[in-house]
């Protein structure tokens, strides 16, 4: 199982880097970092974190966590899991 991540979520990544490097390039590296790094450890446990309540119809291959105030919705596939989007906490929840 591999983990791939659409180029909106790629964005919304280097967008969180680059907003936290303004105040301290070391906290950028190492937030994007460790939220890289949880999600390649995903195909051990893709089920570890718990539906995402936010997507309309779940059949349960949804899901969401959170680290650092960020939310990063992934979808699990026959092969591979997805990473669909990460947004700040802060931001008003999307529906989809």
């Amino acid at each position: 199982m591999v983990v791939t991540w659409s180029k909106k979520a790629q964005f919304e990544l280097r967008k969180a880097y680059d907003y936290i490097f303004q105040d301290s390039p070391k906290n950028a590296l190492k937030v994007t970092t460790e939220i890289v790094n949880t999600t390649l450890e995903l195909p051990k446990h893709p089920e570890k974190f718990p539906p995402d309540k936010y997507k309309k119809s779940n059949d349960g291959s949804w899901r969401a966590f959170e680290q650092y105030h960020y939310r990063i919705s992934y979808r699990i596939v026959k092969d591979q899991i997805r990473i669909v989007r990460m947004r700040h906490t802060s931001r008003s929840p999307l529906k989809y």
